[in-house]
């Protein structure tokens, strides 16, 4: 398979189970970014795709990334070891679950964490292992993900992440009774008349302005909004 190459790095793919999508472009162009960012985390890293567009974005000194995939995990460290930033991004191979337990008892905290988490339930898995890892909420659930968060997040920090727009009140609910508050929402969909697919959010301790926008990916196929252009310019070769 081809790598996938964006204007100031390149992503090889050929061993994960899930290749780069919108989705993974999306969250990594569309989070905050403090212009102090120090530490970053990318919770299920895949291909390592958005601690890469991080490390392009900021000028974070640890980037680090979790991944659960062994394959995976391999992929990550090598697109971060050909990468321009590889002395500020670091994978680790273990469950999230196990990571943030041993990072809480540590008292590490991170500025910004991202995650693109898995998000189909049990009923559709198929009986490939590595997909299923790497779409299903069976090896990180909601609950799992926001407990973790809560846990390793600063108390200034942000959270962000993308969830199906469906599963979005539940999520805001979930955040909530860890006092997560959401502080930002943008809503995607494919084009003007198609209906709502996805909700990138984000989080803080902090009660702050709420901020809700929408997002149109297509004016048609393959043309794509201004609005969509300009959220991944920086990324995109042909943007």
């Amino acid at each position: 398979m081809e790598p996938f190459r964006f204007k100031e790095f390149t992503v090889h793919q050929d061993k994960t189970a899930m290749k780069i999508g919108t989705d993974a472009v999306l969250l990594g162009a569309w989070c905050s970014v403090d212009e102090y960012l120090d530490s970053v985390l990318d919770v299920g890293a895949g291909t390592g795709v958005i601690a890469l567009m991080l490390a392009q974005r900021s000028d974070a000194m640890t980037i680090d990334a979790v991944e659960i995939n062994g394959d995976a995990y391999e992929q990550t460290v090598e697109n971060f070891e050909k990468s321009d930033w590889g002395d500020r991004l670091f994978c680790y191979n273990a469950t999230f679950q196990e990571f943030a337990l041993e990072l809480s008892e540590e008292e590490e905290t991170y500025e910004l964490i991202i995650s693109n988490p898995p998000f189909y339930t049990d009923e559709y898995e198929t009986k490939d292992t590595a997909r299923n890892e790497a779409r299903f909420t069976s090896s990180l659930s909601f609950e799992d993900l926001l407990k973790g968060v809560s846990a390793l997040l600063n108390e200034k920090g942000t959270f962000a992440t993308i969830i199906p727009y469906k599963e979005e009140e539940k999520f805001v609910e979930l955040a909530l009774s860890l006092d997560l508050f959401l502080n930002r929402i943008c809503r995607v969909r494919g084009n003007e008349n198609s209906e709502l697919k996805r909700s990138l959010l984000e989080f803080s301790f902090e009660k702050k302005g709420f901020i809700s926008e929408e997002l149109i990916i297509e004016k048609e196929r393959h043309q794509y909004t201004d609005a969509y252009i300009e959220l991944t310019k920086d990324f995109y070769l042909k943007m």
